[in-house]
């Protein structure tokens, strides 16, 4: 097995992975990088979820890359439209050559010695070894494999077809079916109206309810700046008007809650029928933004409610039953079709097995610095995004940040960086502090937060911009070293 070397290796050729080469590629042309892809595509989450309506629940000018302007008319856009501007992307700037596919890796040890990480990974198959200067982790924050799907009692017994969404057949036929989708989540309220158009009745069985705010699906003031201003300048324009309405909202929820609360059921009300029980179905029992907020596209979810298509039942369920589902409440719901809605498993690192020093990482015992780089651990830097913004804002700055500290250690003839927590002051944080179920089931697998700069993973992207793109690089947290 004969072993290649390149500069910086990118696993992930998602949204982030398209992203971090495209920034690596015009900052050093002359260097070598490679991406490892373990699916068989270009797109990652956005090639992997097939199910009806699928879209993004942030605005294309937020969810697209800073350096390529997103120019359709459609702000809030589907998956396929997303898909393609990712793969356009790869191929202008000549990425997509870069792109080993097929290639799962198992396991990345450093050697301190040479100055390297030494990648395992496998093909067809067969192992395949690279050595890199560099890691750059772009594999997201959930298993690619399964979803989560609770064990509902009698299940065995249904006479119709279950299916999660994370695996959706291309040959499921639910035309003129009754279908029932559990969950409340951003797929559940985008499945639903997407269904309902075809499907005899869709039914959203929750538990309890989620905050969903309608959105129109096309940004006006985007689309008029465009023809004003042209692409790039509109662009600029419209992503920062959309990173300001949406901190406004976010730090509105967090400090008047009850205030937004009140806005959110009003403006449900006024798209619901006359008499709709909203505390029931639209009464969360939560906090604004203690989970991601839910969209509605031009409302397409009230208007199948209003239409008749779609209905709402909150419950929990005792069991499955040969025709459908029975509620503790006794009640029923029919079904031919059920789409288990019912989260992701998150996954840290893509389970990648790292090894620094010939000892495991346990990364529940490492901290994350600035939310991109893990204590003790050299030349490694990973992606995760905010929770309450697009994720692509904090992944551009991210890749951003790679090419100062690249740059700084080519300055300064370093080979090593790695960031040091040696501070005792410091206490231990969740890395993500949110509540949704699919971050609460995992998050003790992660890395942890600190309780102060630069150990926090921020979720505000001005105070991001601030500290990313002009802050210090050897900010005393991080320790550099020659060769």
């Amino acid at each position: 097995m004969t072993t290649e070397h390149v500069d910086v290796l990118i696993i992930g050729a998602g949204l982030s992975g398209i992203g971090a080469a495209h920034h690596i590629h015009s900052a050093f042309p002359r260097r070598t990088y490679a991406i490892l892809e373990a699916r068989e595509a270009i797109g990652g989450t956005w090639d992997l979820f097939r199910y009806p309506g699928v879209r993004s629940d942030s605005d294309m000018h937020t969810l697209g890359y800073r350096f390529r302007p997103w120019t359709q008319a459609k702000s809030i856009a589907d998956g396929p439209s997303i898909l393609e501007y990712i793969r356009e992307t790869a191929a202008d700037a000549g990425i997509d050559r870069h792109i080993r596919f097929g290639h799962r890796v198992v396991q990345a040890s450093w050697s301190t010695a040479d100055s390297k990480w030494t990648v395992d990974a496998e093909h067809n198959g067969k192992p395949v070894q690279l050595t890199t200067s560099f890691l750059y982790l772009c594999t997201g924050y959930y298993h690619y494999e399964a979803g989560h799907t609770p064990e509902f009692p009698g299940i065995s017994q249904f006479g119709g077809t279950v299916v999660h969404p994370q695996h959706w057949p291309a040959d499921l036929d639910y035309k003129n079916k009754k279908v029932v989708v559990i969950g409340s989540g951003a797929t559940a309220v985008t499945l639903v109206p997407a269904m309902a158009s075809d499907a005899e009745h869709v039914t959203m069985l929750q538990r309890s309810p989620t905050y969903i705010a309608a959105m129109p699906g096309e940004d006006k003031i985007a689309n008029r700046l465009r023809k004003l201003l042209g692409n790039r300048r509109a662009y600029s324009i419209t992503r920062w008007k959309n990173v300001a309405v949406a901190t406004l909202i976010y730090q509105l929820s967090r400090r008047r809650p009850s205030l937004v609360k009140s806005l959110l059921r009003k403006a449900a009300a006024r798209q619901l029928p006359p008499d709709y029980d909203i505390d029931t179905h639209f009464n969360p029992r939560y906090q604004p933004w203690d989970q991601r907020l839910c969209l509605a596209p031009d409302g397409d979810l009230f208007r199948a409610i209003r239409r008749g298509r779609a209905s709402v039942v909150t419950g929990h369920i005792r069991e499955f039953t040969p025709t459908g589902i029975r509620l503790k409440s006794g009640s029923t719901v029919d079904a031919d079709v059920v789409v288990t809605a019912t989260g992701l498993r998150l996954l840290a690192f893509g389970g990648i097995r790292l090894i620094v020093g010939g000892h495991d990482v346990k990364l529940p015992e490492t901290m994350a610095y600035k939310g991109m780089m893990l204590s003790g651990v050299p030349n490694f830097v990973f992606t995760i995004g905010y929770t309450n913004a697009s994720w692509t804002l904090k992944a551009d700055l991210v890749s951003e940040y790679v090419v100062r500290l690249l740059r700084h250690m080519d300055a300064h003839g370093y080979s090593r960086c790695v960031p040091a927590n040696d501070d005792p002051t410091v206490t231990e944080q969740p890395l993500l502090d949110f509540q949704a179920g699919y971050v609460l089931r995992a998050i003790h697998e992660f890395p942890k937060a600190g309780s102060r700069a630069p150990w926090q993973l921020g979720m505000s992207y001005a105070h991001d911009v601030v500290n990313l793109r002009f802050g210090k690089i050897d900010d005393g947290a991080m320790r550099f070293t020659r060769a």
